[in-house]
């Protein structure tokens, strides 16, 4: 199962938002009822990881050197920040204040599956993330991209 489909939901005042059900499905699948949640390397945006997806991308990048500069910058901007975010009964999350500050998440949330894990992003910016995908020129391009995957 992957997470797919785009969701609008709050953020409440503590921080916590409900996590989009057909996620909670896939989740409790996996015998899951948590998420790790970091910073994304390249967008204004969050990135969420089921246990299983997380505990591999750990184990992969533990297996660099500490000497390598490269992959200490790694480790510091992306698995040190992360957060275990756990699902709550009523399948909500608590998303820290230091990540929601970091992307400039306000009262509104959107959740974008991105197949093997979960974007989270303020609804603004998935506007101008969309629009952005969306253009004629780059179109062509994702079309070609999407025909070397197929």
């Amino acid at each position: 199962m992957s997470f797919t489909g785009v969701y609008e939901h709050a953020i409440d005042a503590k921080g916590r938002t409900s996590l989009p059900s057909r996620f909670r499905e896939i989740l409790v699948a996996q015998g899951a009822d948590k998420l790790f949640v970091t910073t994304h390397m390249i967008d204004q945006c969050l990135v969420a990881f089921a246990p299983a997806q997380w505990d591999r991308i750990v184990a992969r990048v533990g297996e660099a050197s500490m000497f390598d500069e490269t992959a200490n910058l790694l480790v510091r901007s992306f698995i040190a920040p992360a957060q275990e975010c756990a699902v709550d009964k009523l399948g909500r999350i608590l998303i820290p204040p230091s990540l929601r500050e970091q992307i400039g998440l306000g009262e509104e949330i959107t959740w974008a599956g991105t197949v093997s894990r979960i974007e989270i992003w303020a609804p603004k910016r998935w506007a101008e993330v969309q629009k952005r995908a969306r253009a004629k020129e780059v179109q062509t391009d994702l079309a070609k991209k999407l025909a070397t995957i197929l």
